[in-house]
């Protein structure tokens, strides 16, 4: 039994799309508490449109992605949390105004542990390693084909009413859809308490284009709130915008999030 353990975690802390608290993409080193649950259960709308040039003839490509993902995140101690994420998606292209795919079904199912090890005035250190299984049909665009891994180092500074989070990671984007397969990621965000249940949030950052063709990292910009209708229940919302053609144009997000 210590042998599978031993290799299971060798395989996450080597090798998913990471799950942050919503509707922020940056994660904050926030752990449950021993013997806690949280799920989560979050819904986005993504919109795009791009010109495609094939042979000197221009055609206007729109794509509309939806997906409903819902994650349970267990407190196995004070400091360490286990995270699952089940994501459904919905994808539909149309070029020149005329439907040419529409696909929907289970993605990859992603996995995810998170460890606190510095907490010091304010400031504090997580480190949260993952993967994601080939759970989603590569021929749909909805999975990888591939086990893929990640590696996220996150940083949070606590100055209330002000909350900062910086992520810095790796993602080993093996796959069977001729993508790029070493992925960086950086982004920042930040939490401002208007009123005790109510927080203002904001993000930006940027990753390595899984394109192999293009140099440009996806950038996006994001605003939103989250609402504390009680301790233990989370209202969230927010608008995620591209920052340039290679990031979709805008996405729309909401989720619950409930502790127990």
């Amino acid at each position: 039994m210590r042998r599978y353990v031993f290799v299971f975690l060798v395989l996450v802390l080597w090798t998913g799309k990471a799950l942050a608290f919503h509707p922020l993409v940056t994660d904050d080193t926030g752990t449950q508490g021993k013997g806690r649950f949280q799920f989560e259960l979050n819904g986005q709308i993504s919109l795009d449109k791009q010109k495609s040039d094939d042979g000197g003839s221009v055609s206007t490509v729109k794509t509309r992605e939806n997906e409903l993902k819902a994650a349970l995140t267990y407190g196995v101690s004070d400091r360490h949390d286990v995270t699952v994420g089940l994501p459904y998606q919905w994808k539909k292209t149309d070029i020149d105004d005329a439907e040419s795919a529409r696909f929907d079904g289970f993605s990859d199912i992603c996995m995810e542990w998170k460890w606190r090890f510095y907490e010091s005035g304010g400031l504090s250190f997580a480190v949260k390693p993952g993967l994601t299984l080939p759970t989603g049909d590569k021929d749909k665009d909805l999975g990888a084909g591939r086990v893929t891994g990640s590696l996220f180092l996150i940083a949070t500074k606590e100055a209330d009413p002000v909350i900062f989070h910086v992520n810095a990671g790796y993602k080993r984007n093996e796959n069977k859809l001729s993508q790029r397969e070493d992925i960086l990621h950086a982004s920042v965000a930040g939490e401002y308490r208007i009123a005790k249940p109510l927080r203002l949030v904001a993000d930006v950052g940027a990753e390595t284009n899984s394109d192999p063709g293009s140099r440009t990292w996806p950038a996006y910009i994001l605003g939103g709130f989250i609402y504390g209708v009680s301790e233990n229940f989370d209202l969230d919302a927010g608008v995620k915008a591209g920052l340039n053609d290679a990031e979709k144009d805008v996405s729309f997000l909401a989720g619950i999030t409930i502790r127990f």
